[in-house]
């Protein structure tokens, strides 16, 4: 077996291939790798995100363009927002830090904000590594890290991170602080929103604990994040304590469940290219030697939805209907099979899911003969 370094230039290489010649690959974001860690089987999505395969346009080249994302203005209105908060040395972020998670702390009349420019994402991940051990060594002193970057080792090859801030408080702790541009109303968000940032900050938490292990004396990652929005209807932050421990273990257990990227590639046909640029016909070929698994989730996460979409029902599949229903019906994977089963044409009758359509047709026929539906006369 050749050695681990071998091994991981191999497989970059074997991405490189994946994603054609000459193109750059898409770097994976805590968004996007939250949206993995909720569809673990998904193979395609864990190769095309693992090889840096940029989705939406090998979307657009397959016919099913992506219609979701973040617009321009907001995107703007977003970073505006951020130098906001940042303003000053980040005096305001470390206040409402101060206020929402450290009372028990002195104030933070000045703050460390040490430089973490370097080459190339290795060369920032180091020095991130390095200014969070210093500022955990610094005791008594508040650190504001601005847009660090962080490591996280997914389905065997490593996802560059990069976080809004990161705070170390006074008695060395790590908090991570995602600011975001949705407001804040009467001290609460919209729920579905807060929910999609807690997710995002749970891959931030897990990465800084990998950073946090590596040190002699293991710093503590805080469970309650920090989350900094505009209040009400004004440009002014405000900011709340979130308790991403629930969404930082299902992450966790979702992105250990993940087949390894090295394996979905080494099953591919050789000559298999991602790359936008080649006919739809051999394009289309590509994306279905990699097995999907489309959920109705897919379609606020993955650029890809409407294409897997579009497949999975052509196919008859039951996990158009989504996950629970697919979860109920067991071994039966296909409308058809369904069908059949209902109509006792086929199927196992000892399968409680085959017993129970049985069941819902006898009933179904049942209810209509006692109860005919009524011809409607054609208008005229």
């Amino acid at each position: 077996m050749p050695p681990p370094r071998t091994r991981g230039k191999a497989l970059r290489h074997r991405l490189a291939e994946l994603r054609g010649p000459e193109v750059p690959a898409k770097a994976l974001d805590a968004r996007a790798l939250a949206a993995l860690a909720a569809n673990p089987g998904c193979r395609r999505r864990a190769l095309l995100d693992g090889a840096g395969v940029d989705k939406a346009a090998l979307a657009s080249a397959l016919g099913s363009p992506s219609v979701f994302g973040q617009s321009q203005f907001a995107f703007v209105r977003g970073n505006a927002f951020e130098a906001k908060v940042k303003a000053d040395g980040g005096t305001e972020l470390l206040r409402l830090a101060h206020e929402k998670l450290d009372r028990s702390a002195e104030p933070p009349a000045e703050a460390r904000v040490p430089d973490l420019t370097a080459q190339g994402p290795e060369g920032r991940t180091a020095r991130t590594e390095l200014a969070l051990r210093e500022a955990t060594e610094a005791a008594g002193a508040w650190t504001l890290l601005d847009h660090p970057m962080l490591a996280l080792d997914v389905a065997g090859s490593p996802a560059f991170l990069e976080p809004d801030a990161v705070v170390v408080h006074p008695d060395g702790s790590w908090t991570v602080v995602e600011i975001k541009s949705f407001p804040m109303l009467d001290g609460s968000a919209d729920p579905a929103k807060v929910g999609a940032a807690a997710r995002q900050a749970a891959v931030y938490v897990l990465a800084l604990e990998e950073v946090a292990a590596k040190l002699e004396t293991p710093a503590r990652v805080r469970h309650r994040v920090l989350l900094v929005c505009p209040k009400d209807f004004s440009n002014l932050p405000t900011a709340s304590a979130v308790d991403v421990r629930k969404q930082r273990a299902v992450t966790a257990r979702q992105l250990t469940r993940l087949t390894r990227i090295q394996d979905i590639a080494d099953a591919l046909p050789e000559g298999v290219c991602f790359s936008p640029e080649l006919p739809a016909e051999q394009l289309t070929a590509a994306v279905e030697a990699v097995p999907a698994t489309y959920a109705p989730e897919c379609l606020s996460a993955c650029e890809l939805a409407f294409h897997c979409r579009d497949r999975s029902r052509a196919a008859g599949a039951v996990t158009c209907l989504g996950r629970p229903v697919r979860a109920e019906l067991g071994g039966l994977t296909t409308v058809e099979d369904v069908l059949a089963a209902a109509r006792g044409e086929a199927g196992d009758p000892d399968d409680p899911a085959v017993a129970a359509l049985r069941r819902a047709a006898a009933l179904r026929a049942e209810a209509l003969a006692a109860h005919p539906v009524p011809e409607v006369a054609p208008c005229h």
